[in-house]
């Protein structure tokens, strides 16, 4: 029998793609955001005018790496450090597997249903991006 799962739709992918290009233009940076679903196949990508061209698929990896963990990238990369737990764990899945900050989970109710991924500038602003993007989710489903 099949299984029944919640995902994120292409009508969430433009709500987070809205809200993360916000914040981008605030910090003045351009940036790429990337969309996953529940499956972790790319929903939508958005590549503000401008935005670095190598950070395109970084910002595809951290929204991959992010639903495949189900963990932010900047939490797995603090367990990736030489000598912690998941040291090498970049080397995984292919080598895709992007281990700086800028790669969140999207959970509704608890349950993970995707991810988003943004990069062009520090860190820090890479996931003050995608916290805009779930946060622009979660107050279109209020």
């Amino acid at each position: 029998m099949p299984r029944r799962f919640n995902s994120l739709t292409l009508s969430d992918a433009k709500h987070m793609l809205e809200g993360g290009e916000a914040k981008a233009v605030s910090i003045g940076i351009a940036y790429n955001i990337a969309i996953v679903d529940a499956g972790g196949a790319l929903i939508a990508f958005s590549r503000q005018d401008g935005a670095l061209i190598g950070s395109i698929d970084l910002a595809i990896g951290k929204a991959v790496t992010a639903r495949l963990f189900d963990k932010t990238t900047a939490y797995l990369s603090e367990l990736a450090q030489p000598g912690s737990p998941l040291f090498g764990i970049a080397h995984s899945n292919g080598g895709r597997v992007i281990i700086f900050g800028g790669g969140a989970p999207v959970r509704i109710g608890g349950e993970i249903i995707g991810a988003v991924g943004a990069s062009a500038g520090t860190v820090e602003q890479d996931i003050s991006v995608t916290e805009a993007a779930i946060a622009a989710l979660n107050s279109s489903n209020a």
